[in-house]
């Protein structure tokens, strides 16, 4: 039985759970190190990167095509890729971390990160995440956008930045800013801070000095500002939410948004970040945990 969502708590999930320990672990070293300077961080950090996409006896293989099985029906699924968006800090953990990092494993996890990327725009699944209507499109878009990052891949890079502003934005956000398919499903409110989050970690990712996407507009008004400024009242007082309640997590949302910390910096926006910081920074619960992929917001800037 399919319900808009709900997850069954009979999946097995280890898996991810182990992809979202490997994103903190890298993300406070990587972190640490940026504080410190220590190599320590970065041979600490070297250990696990090794574990994750050198070592034959426990890499992961750069594809996923048995994410999200159902059983008796998928063995696996197109919507699974949103779950590799834990990677995302592990990209930017190395992009901070490369410069003392030996060549050989720079290069080995390059090529792991180049061979997935290529994976989710060839593959079938990649190209199905890449043309859903909702958040998955953002996901797909955000992590290409991250490991095309790592391995600067400028080609990729302005790929995306062309869809961000041809297809994901003009297509998923209404005029008044919010998301209109996220606004229409069983979790309103947390589909739409995690939808915004990931639009803009696309910009925080692809600007540059000669294409800012916080500044980018599209000829009907829609901006990634106007999306924040719809959205963050909400955030900052949930009682304003006009909308019936989510049907699970209502109760855990909102947390520490990175939409609310990066667009403080973007547009010098003073209140999200007090709002940012007075938000939750450590949260317990699976499936929050699971729809926050920035947890270490130092080495992004």
């Amino acid at each position: 039985m399919n319900r808009d969502g709900m997850t069954n708590p009979d999946n097995f999930v280890e898996h991810r759970k182990a992809m979202i320990r490997f994103s903190k672990i890298i993300g406070a070293l990587a972190s640490a190190y940026k504080i410190t300077g220590n190599v320590k961080y970065v041979n600490q950090a070297v250990i696990h990167l090794k574990a994750w996409f050198i070592d034959p006896e426990t890499l992961m293989n750069p594809s996923l095509w048995f994410a999200q099985a159902v059983k008796g029906q998928f063995t696996g699924r197109n919507y699974g890729i949103i779950d590799t968006i834990h990677l995302m800090e592990v990209a930017q953990g190395i992009i901070v971390m490369e410069k003392v990092m030996d060549a050989e494993t720079t290069a080995a996890v390059k090529k792991w990160f180049t061979d997935y990327t290529n994976w989710l725009m060839t593959s079938k699944p990649g190209i199905q995440e890449r043309d859903v209507k909702n958040n998955h499109a953002t996901c797909w878009a955000m992590q290409v956008a991250s490991f095309a990052k790592l391995c600067k891949n400028e080609v990729v890079l302005d790929s995306i930045r062309v869809r961000y502003k041809t297809i994901l934005l003009p297509r998923q956000m209404g005029t008044d800013g919010s998301f209109p398919l996220e606004m229409a499903r069983t979790k309103p409110y947390g589909y739409s801070i995690f939808n915004l989050d990931a639009m803009t970690m696309l910009c925080q990712i692809l600007s540059s000095p000669q294409d800012n996407l916080w500044n980018f507009e599209t000829p009907d008004g829609k901006s990634i500002k106007k999306g924040i400024s719809y959205l963050y009242p909400f955030v900052a007082d949930k009682s304003k939410w006009t909308l019936k309640p989510d049907v699970m997590y209502w109760d855990n949302w909102p947390i520490a948004q990175p939409f609310l910390l990066f667009g403080a910096n973007a547009y010098h926006e003073k209140a999200c970040l007090t709002t940012w910081q007075k938000l939750d920074h450590n949260p317990q619960v699976e499936e929050v945990i699971r729809n926050l992929p920035i947890r270490h917001p130092l080495i992004w800037f």
